[in-house]
């Protein structure tokens, strides 16, 4: 499996952990020190620092297909070309098959609809260039060849590559638009969340916002990412003390409209056609379930 942009700069063991949640640590370790995981093919520490693009090879005693399956499921195409393709992904949907998700996922349609994609990330990522979360909807790129992979990873590194989110969170922020940048890497606390660490505990991330319309209680804010790190707008709001209303993991999942999971949505996605260097630019609306829920909200 080869590792990307979001998944570099972990130890090892804790990002095998991470991939199979129903393996022990020490089951994880003792693989480590068998060789029975390799990084680039060679016999490495559990505490080893993973970078960019490394190869890590596992073989552990644990169900896991190696290449993921085709599977008939809807999907909403907002755009398409012989080396892209643009996909308002729904709430609910995981992006690729992991542990306790081997089938059902964006990957899966994707493999149906178009059957070949890129294989930068190997058998089990066909295709993915980026991710949003399970319960994160909206816009997501998908490529079908390697070239095409390279280039919109290279712009998504070099921020030529611009990714706009909308969500719901918990209060009224003080200042209404701003930045918030710090670092974040693996909660020392919970090791499957991420947190606000320290710069050598962690990467630089950083999140513009602007609060579009409030609520007695709440604010509408648009966020806009300059870097790509796991849960970035889960945690950066989390961490000004302004949770995404439903946010079981970094705020509270209990709320009054019974929604699961975070009301965040990728409403806009601005990239260049890897070939012919053509602008695209694609904005969706909000899912019905989070008009509703700002529908029912009281403005100030």
């Amino acid at each position: 499996m080869k590792i990307s942009n979001t998944d570099s700069n972990q130890r090892l063991d804790i990002w095998v952990s991470s991939q199979y949640t129903d393996v022990s640590r020490s089951q994880i370790k003792n693989a480590i020190v068998d060789g029975n995981i390799l990084v680039n093919g060679i016999k490495t520490k559990a505490g080893y620092m993973l970078r960019l693009d490394d190869e890590v090879t596992i073989d552990l005693e644990v169900p896991r297909p190696s290449e993921a399956l085709p599977e008939k499921i809807d999907l909403e195409i907002v755009y398409e070309d012989e080396d892209l393709a643009v996909i308002n992904k729904p709430k609910g949907m995981v992006v690729h098959p992991a542990t306790s998700h081997w089938s059902g996922t964006l990957v899966n349609a994707l493999l149906y609809k178009f059957g070949n994609l890129s294989g930068v990330n190997g058998g089990d990522r066909p295709g993915i260039v980026h991710r949003l979360d399970k319960d994160t909807s909206g816009l997501l790129v998908v490529a079908k060849n390697d070239y095409a992979h390279k280039s919109l990873q290279s712009q998504i590194q070099s921020k030529e590559c611009k990714r706009y989110y909308m969500a719901l969170v918990v209060g009224n922020l003080k200042e209404k638009a701003g930045k918030i940048e710090n670092y974040i890497g693996r909660s020392k606390k919970d090791r499957k969340k991420m947190a606000v660490v320290s710069e050598k505990d962690g990467r630089l991330a950083i999140t513009h916002y602007e609060v579009v319309k409030s609520f007695y209680g709440y604010d509408l804010v648009r966020y806009e990412l300059k870097t790509g790190r796991t849960h970035q707008i889960r945690v950066h709001t989390a961490s000004i003390g302004h949770p995404i209303v439903a946010d079981e993991v970094y705020g509270i999942a209990k709320n009054k409209w019974d929604c699961q999971g975070q009301v965040l949505h990728a409403y806009r996605l601005e990239l260049t056609q890897p070939k012919t260097n053509k602008r695209l630019i694609f904005e969706v609306e909000l899912p019905d379930y989070f008009k509703k829920i700002v529908d029912s909200l009281v403005e100030i």
